[in-house]
């Protein structure tokens, strides 16, 4: 009798390690640090909106690529915050997703074929390399150095070849914060264009930068029609359970995202989808506030992260934080045995570093803090870390 398998591809890579973590510090009560959601209430316009939808009887299947008015206001709400984007056609080139997550396997599967290399930052979202597996292409992993998280330019050029078909750009980034700068963005177009590739821009921060300035890859010259620009509303409008996210690629990319998708999800939520229009439609000062709340979270996290006795690499964007262990573990503890033992003691969890790179050596000394949560639970975390402070 033959033994039930799973298939080669999912046996390259496990569950996430990131919602692993949160589930073991909500079974162990600690605080959680791991899982970047937050803790705090959507817009209350958005939960009001919801609700005139699913009265409004806006509950059966939307149009596979997303409900027209979604489209409307994703092209017109891009072009607002960010002017030197290119006239974008909605009924070609936006397609709605089940949000980022979906947006991004399905942009993979439906542009890249087996044999096809995509270049992937690391520290890299854990997310990346298991869509490329999927997807049949093979990842090449580029390192960004500290203390900045720079990129070297002779190893980004070098992870370039003729099978090169992608790149894979998260800035803000997750999950060092970095905010790619105009130079290294200019650099990646110009390696793109060199080698006939295409941009995967994983957007979903873009709201959320304290130093510098996002800007999209799609608006430097020669990149509009090679890049796919993957947002979502999860993280701007605290709504990650709803699963609302979209690709802005020009038509001919388009057609690839959108026939992978039908047979993925069909579609995002009809009612969900209406509700985003609200969101898309909000005045400029809800995303000042945005933004100045975050850099508040990341202000009161930092010092008491600093003071427990990690090494902090301050983020300019997004709101994840990246540690250094090396004065708080043990010589023969790794990043996931510190993880374990700082859900029991002091009770507060975080991601190990290690998930983050494809050689988990680079990681060994690593952890992630996530911050999109109320001040009083970043309160109750930092009284918590200050008692690991107290023993270093």
């Amino acid at each position: 009798m033959t033994r039930a398998r799973i298939s080669a591809k999912a046996d390259r890579f496990t569950e996430s390690v990131i919602r692993e973590m949160n589930r073991l510090a909500v079974a162990a009560g600690a605080v959680s640090l791991a899982q970047g959601f937050p803790d705090f209430a959507c817009p209350p316009e958005l939960k009001a909106a919801v609700a005139v939808a699913v009265d409004a009887d806006i509950n059966q299947y939307a149009i596979t690529w997303g409900s027209k008015p979604l489209r409307d206001a994703i092209a017109e709400s891009t072009r607002r915050h960010f002017p030197g984007w290119r006239e974008i056609d909605p009924e070609t080139e936006v397609t709605v997703t089940c949000g980022a997550t979906e947006a991004m396997i399905a942009a993979m599967l439906g542009l890249l074929d087996p044999g096809d290399e995509i270049v992937v930052f690391e520290p890299y979202y854990e997310n990346y390399g298991p869509d490329a597996i999927l997807a049949g292409a093979t990842p090449r992993y580029v390192t960004l150095h500290e203390p900045d998280w720079a990129i070297d330019p002779d190893e980004l050029r070098g992870a370039f070849g003729p099978r090169t078909r992608g790149i894979v750009v998260n800035s803000p980034h997750n999950p060092t914060g970095k905010v790619f700068d105009r130079a290294e963005l200019e650099l990646i177009a110009e390696l793109c264009e060199e080698f006939d590739a295409i941009a995967f821009t994983d957007d979903i921060y873009e709201h959320i930068v304290f130093e510098g300035e996002h800007i999209p890859l799609a608006t430097l010259p020669g990149m509009a029609g090679r890049t796919v620009s993957i947002h979502s509303m999860s993280k701007t409008y605290s709504v990650t359970g709803w699963r609302i996210g979209w690709t802005i690629a020009p038509a001919d990319l388009s057609v690839g995202i959108r026939r992978v998708h039908d047979f993925l999800t069909v579609g995002a939520a009809a009612p969900l989808q209406a509700a985003a229009v609200t969101a898309l439609g909000f005045p400029d000062s809800y995303y000042a506030d945005l933004a100045a709340g975050y850099r508040a979270r990341r202000d009161l996290l930092l010092p008491a992260l600093r003071s427990a006795g990690f090494r902090v690499h301050d983020p300019a964007g997004a709101y994840y934080v990246m540690t250094d262990i090396s004065d708080l573990a043990d010589e023969s503890e790794d990043d996931v045995a510190f993880a374990l033992r700082l859900i029991s003691d002091p009770g507060v969890a975080a991601v190990p570093g290690s998930s983050f790179f494809s050689r988990p050596e680079l990681g060994r000394r690593k952890l992630r803090f996530a911050f999109p949560k109320r001040h009083d639970t970043l309160a109750a975390a930092a009284e918590r870390l200050a008692r690991l402070g107290a023993r270093v």
